[in-house]
């Protein structure tokens, strides 16, 4: 995609003026903070290459990030910790995400695009669209903002853990992040609400200071 679906064009059609797309990254991890995009470009907006976050490389998603920022209206990232997803639910803590990306825009939306089927908002008329990020120009920027700042965020935490290897695998699942699980334990920036069956019965926690402080069953 270079520019907006007919989809997208419609509502302008409509006299919707600002139409800002909002997607997130971060659901699926077992570690690290879910984070959402959220973009209002103007109506004239043309960026070649924009596509679903999860089919680019690296280095694209850094240079479309670039473009994306300079050429919107407005952008804006929303974060939710592991903490407060443990607290609230990955869902419910995705939604938040969205919330704060949106109101981080500085601009009120007319209306707004999400990805997927599940949101709600009070005071912003939305649409979800189920593979919104693959098929509206808006949303599938968002995903790529989403993403790139959270995997900027997981390759601080690399450093910070450098046993987990987060740079590499962004928190999810793979069999290197269970196996570094089951070697270490969790980090400080595991989610405790999520589970795997893959993992042992017994894992070490620990606390902000790196000190175990218990056991808890995975399943």
């Amino acid at each position: 995609m270079r520019t907006f679906s007919k989809r997208e064009q419609t509502y302008f059609e409509r006299g919707i003026r600002f139409l800002a797309g909002v997607d997130e990254a971060g659901r699926g991890p077992l570690a690290g903070p879910v984070v959402a995009g959220a973009v209002i470009f103007p109506v004239d907006i043309d960026i070649q290459g924009i596509e679903d976050s999860k089919v680019l490389s690296a280095t694209q998603r850094k240079n479309l990030c670039e473009a994306i920022r300079s050429k919107a209206i407005a952008s804006s990232i929303g974060v939710v910790s592991h903490q407060t997803i443990d607290e609230i639910n990955i869902l419910n803590a995705s939604i938040l995400a969205m919330h704060r990306a949106l109101s981080g825009l500085g601009i009120e939306p007319d209306h707004v695009l999400v990805d997927g089927n599940l949101f709600h908002h009070a005071t912003f008329p939305f649409t979800t669209v189920v593979k919104g990020d693959s098929t509206c120009f808006t949303i599938a920027a968002a995903s790529i903002l989403a993403k790139q700042h959270r995997d900027e965020m997981m390759l601080a935490f690399d450093a910070t853990y450098p046993g987990y290897h987060f740079g590499k695998h962004k928190g999810y699942p793979t069999r290197e992040h269970i196996e570094a699980i089951r070697r270490y334990g969790y980090s400080p920036i595991h989610r405790r609400s999520f589970h795997v069956k893959q993992l042992s019965s017994q894992l070490p926690m620990f606390d902000q200071y790196g000190f175990e402080s218990g056991t808890r069953t995975a399943r």
